[in-house]
């Protein structure tokens, strides 16, 4: 029969056991038998800890008490500090299921064996709850690592680690390369699975043209083509990738082609603790090999983009206000206008203020303020809209003096400029953004608002669709939505708008302009009876009073202005 309790569990595991044994499985495993003997079972009985399993490279170790269990932990780790074989512990303290032949089971042992695996060698990971249970209690210090997101677990774990190096080479020192002061990745040569060689060149050029695309993003630092290609045909751990390269991230994948169909899979780690961070797989027809090729290097492009925004800004939110680099402020900053709302809106401005302050020249920093304050004026959030876009204008044209290239402010810059009519200068701004960056698919989106207010509806249909493919889990995916319905309303497809509206109010409902663009749909559907209660609710807001004058007058210089007030006269809305 089983039984419950709450308990610290420690797991830990060899480091490197894998390529140990394929050098030397007899000297590996006699001498993991030592430092079982003579180093775990000697310090889990001096703390009070019960040996639940050993498996080939690993311990499994029940406590209770997480001070007694963290004691335990560093005092293996300073004593094989020195030694042959390097382990990784993790804690945690949860509730348990002990079976009758002392197994034990449950969330409690999940987290703890998540936290190993994500461990640094050498070192210890604790989870929130044990670190609540020994603050002040041992007298080691333990750095945050933040929140981090763990395989099977739905909720975040606060973690701690202490200690922790990469393991060196037998006869060998480490040498690891600074991280660069930006975000950093290789992209590892994707493996051909299809046991024909002559695939062997798909495989090669999926990787260097991602490669090439991710290069384009010039806040990433991305590792030359010749350096990832030495670990062609080579099993690596990306954690020793992580040394030899000095990267934070990852991407790996492979090609298999069977018949007329090819199969591409990719993944990107977070390379420390190897963890992974996103993964995709694509199944194409395999017609014309470079056309799928190029599909698919935009579509990881644009997948990842945002997955290493969320990662930069989860890394830096763990840090002291004052040690923060710009480059922390900014991404930070990425993270919380991605999120749309008012408040995130107003905290993200005051970090990108801060950043301007402190690094006047930093083009970006510019960049993310103009789409900040652009969208805070938009939504009637300060005090005067034509001054906010001029404000927007303003940092975006700024960010541009500092780096042409700047795709963010070629984008929020044609965004200005098609709202204020002037179609003629905006659209080769955006198309400008996307030469740039051509997976970057919000301004595949603000480009295709801008050729519907163009009137170039057909050729918006298409483009805000691109960005709907390219970026389908983005957070900015409800805009995507409101801005494809936009183009479908104005090319007179109310049927096939209607869908995405109705998703894009859902998803944030207090924003004025997904209320009109639906409530203008409803009308050109005959369906007045939908709005009274959208219309109560849109009058509830912090805007000026709804009324087709509003937004006859907002709407004057673009192109799908008429139709939009054909829709709410059609819907009842009040002339003025």
């Amino acid at each position: 029969m089983s039984t419950r309790r709450l308990a610290a569990i420690l797991a830990a595991d060899v480091v490197g056991f894998s390529s140990m044994m394929e050098k030397d499985d007899e000297g590996t495993l006699v001498r993991i038998k030592a430092l079982q003997r003579e180093t775990v079972e000697s310090y889990v009985a001096q703390h009070h800890g019960r040996t639940v399993k050993t498996t080939g490279d690993g311990f499994l170790i029940e406590f209770p008490s997480p001070v007694e269990a963290v004691r335990c932990a560093i005092s293996i780790q300073e004593k094989t500090a020195i030694g042959p074989l390097q382990l990784r512990i993790g804690i945690n303290l949860g509730d348990i299921i002990i079976e009758e032949d002392g197994d034990v089971y449950g969330e409690g042992v999940n987290v703890a064996a998540r936290l190993e695996a994500l461990c640094d060698p050498g070192g210890v990971l604790i989870s929130g709850k044990v670190f609540d249970e020994i603050e002040g209690k041992i007298d080691r210090a333990f750095e945050s690592r933040g929140e981090q997101t763990v395989k099977n677990i739905t909720r975040p774990v606060r973690v701690y680690s202490f200690g922790g190096t990469e393991p060196a080479q037998a006869g060998t020192s480490v040498s690891r390369l600074p991280l660069p002061d930006k975000p950093s990745i290789a992209v590892l040569p994707f493996t051909n699975m299809s046991g024909d060689p002559e695939q062997e060149y798909f495989a090669d050029g999926m990787t260097e043209d991602i490669i090439t695309g991710l290069s384009r993003l010039k806040w990433l630092f991305v590792i030359a083509r010749n350096s990832t290609f030495a670990y062609k045909a080579r099993t690596v751990d990306v954690r020793q990738v992580c040394q030899d390269l000095g990267v934070r991230y990852v991407l790996e994948g492979s090609v298999r082609v069977l018949g007329s169909r090819i199969r591409i899979t990719s993944q990107l780690v977070e390379a420390a603790s190897g963890r992974h961070i996103w993964a995709e797989r694509y199944d194409r027809q395999l017609d014309d090999v470079f056309a799928v090729q190029d599909e698919i290097t935009a579509s990881v492009i644009a997948a990842i983009e945002p997955h290493l925004y969320a990662e930069e800004g989860a890394r830096t939110a763990s840090q002291p206000p004052d040690h923060i680099s710009t480059w922390g402020l900014v991404v930070r900053a990425i993270g919380l206008v991605s999120k749309i709302g008012r408040h995130e809106n107003e905290q993200a401005r005051l970090l990108l203020e801060r950043a301007v302050t402190i690094e006047p020249t930093y083009a970006k920093a510019h960049a993310i303020l103009s789409w900040a304050v652009w969208w805070a004026a938009y939504n009637y959030w300060l005090p005067d809209e034509e001054k906010g876009i001029a404000q927007a204008q303003k940092h975006a044209e700024q960010a541009l003096v500092l780096d042409p290239s700047e795709p963010w402010a070629r984008m929020i810059l044609g965004l200005c400029l098609s709202a204020d009519g002037q179609h003629e200068r905006a659209l080769p701004e955006l198309e400008a953004a996307l030469r740039v960056n051509p997976s970057f698919g919000l301004a595949h989106t603000i480009y295709g608002w801008a050729l519907t207010q163009a009137g170039r509806f057909d050729d918006a249909v298409v483009e805000t669709q691109t960005a709907l493919r390219l970026s389908p889990a983005d957070t900015f995916l409800s805009f995507y939505e409101f801005a494809h319905g936009l183009a479908l309303m104005a090319a007179r497809r109310f049927e096939d708008a209607l869908p995405y509206l109705r998703r894009a109010f859902v998803a944030f409902p207090s924003f004025p302009a997904h209320h009109c663009m639906l409530i203008s749909c409803y009308g050109h559907l005959g369906l007045p009876d939908q709005t009274k209660t959208l219309l109560a609710h849109r009058n509830s807001l912090a805007a000026p009073p709804f009324t087709v004058n509003l937004v006859r007058s907002d709407l004057r210089k673009v192109a799908n202005g008429p139709i939009v007030v054909e829709g709410l006269i059609k819907a009842g809305v009040p002339e003025s």
